[in-house]
């Protein structure tokens, strides 16, 4: 890149570019407001936007001196390692999707220790927040932010969590996420009969018609359960059995009136032994089942987000150890993500291109690429 702006500055533009990622006092609120501004219409082109995606992405790590570094489980290896962790909010339709929000975990080790954090230079308003908190943060300023409004999807990793499923509907935003096979509800014909106590996720054990998600998946009539297919990946149509049924599930400092019915859907593939998923969702009840499982799977749109941003434009590249340098090269990943979004809705699938292509500039007769051997 340095090469390519300043040919003839070659080293002092590289120490500018590393200056301007890693330290630079720009905003990356204001380039990531931008970066929505120019490439929201591009996504509309498709379709409305229907989904606000939380997760998290991780980048395992050598050494202990990166910002926000832990040793603990990364999905990405299968085994315990020392990796950072960043959760981000992606709008969604069926056509494309775009991170808006992104930031990253902090353990609590990292919050309180005040060496690391000044040599990391983390802000001083930093404090510790868990991942569903992080999230909740993030839905609630894309409330404020007045973005289109999408259904908030989830995996079972958030979605387990029933104070951010509680702070996700007192903000009056509908969701479907995954829960676990042992979250517990009362059954469609049942509903809570004390509640003189806070309720927390896991139930209280005076109440005794409280059963697990997956009791009540193995207690449906074979009537229930149909095939459903939705689209997912770029062409493929894919299907599954499925069961919907309303339930009440309960959430702590809620009273009994304010615990509205909640659609459980249930993924249990054919051939397999037991169900395989789990969501909950506060869609209204005349929702169509297709619909109800076409969200549910929209979230697969997530994981390619990550694939692309990190195969693609390098998201997991980031060699610097500093908060700003974090944030920064992430919010010029997700520019360059943008960009190849809004590129791509100029050209029509199966029509002439319409964008005219961008001039490479020519390089002088005596530019050496640094490194390299001079010829003779």
């Amino acid at each position: 890149m340095a090469a390519r702006t300043a040919p003839a500055r070659t080293a002092a533009q590289h120490q500018s570019l590393l200056h301007f990622v890693g330290n630079a006092a720009w905003s990356d609120e204001a380039v990531l407001a931008k970066v929505r501004e120019m490439v929201l219409p591009a996504i509309e082109k498709n379709g409305p936007i229907e989904a606000w995606i939380i997760d998290d992405t991780s980048f395992p790590k050598q050494g202990k001196h990166s910002v926000g570094v832990h040793h603990q489980y990364c999905g990405q290896l299968g085994k315990q390692a020392n990796y950072q962790v960043a959760v981000s909010l992606s709008i969604a339709n069926q056509a494309a999707s775009l991170p808006v929000a992104y930031r990253l975990y902090l353990p609590e080790a990292w919050t309180k220790d005040r060496t690391r954090r000044k040599k990391a230079g983390v802000p001083k308003e930093i404090k510790f927040k868990t991942k569903p908190e992080i999230a909740l943060d993030q839905i609630r300023w894309v409330c404020e932010a007045g973005l289109p409004r999408g259904v908030a999807l989830m995996d079972a990793a958030y979605g387990r969590d029933s104070r951010l499923r509680a702070g996700i509907r007192e903000l009056g935003v509908a969701y479907v996420v995954g829960i676990l096979p042992d979250t517990l509800m009362w059954r469609p014909e049942t509903s809570p009969r004390r509640m003189d106590k806070p309720m927390n996720n896991t139930g209280r054990r005076d109440e005794p018609d409280l059963v697990s998600a997956k009791e009540v998946a193995l207690a449906l009539p074979k009537i229930a359960w149909r095939t459903v297919t939705w689209r997912e990946g770029s062409a493929d149509q894919l299907s599954s059995r499925f069961a919907r049924v309303r339930v009440r599930v309960g959430y702590n400092k809620l009273i009994p009136e304010k615990l509205s019915p909640e659609w459980l859907l249930i993924e249990w593939p054919d051939g397999d032994a037991e169900p395989a998923k789990y969501w909950l969702a506060t869609m209204p009840e005349t929702i169509s089942f297709e619909r109800l499982v076409d969200l549910a799977k929209l979230r697969w749109r997530i994981e390619r987000d990550y694939q692309e941003l990190k195969q693609e434009v390098g998201l997991g590249h980031y060699e610097g150890r500093g908060w700003c340098g974090f944030h920064h090269h992430a919010t010029l990943c997700i520019a360059a993500y943008g960009f190849l979004i809004a590129e791509q809705a100029t050209i029509p699938p199966s029509g002439p291109r319409s964008a005219a292509p961008v001039p490479v500039p020519r390089l002088p007769d005596d530019y050496r690429p640094r490194g390299s051997a001079r010829a003779a």
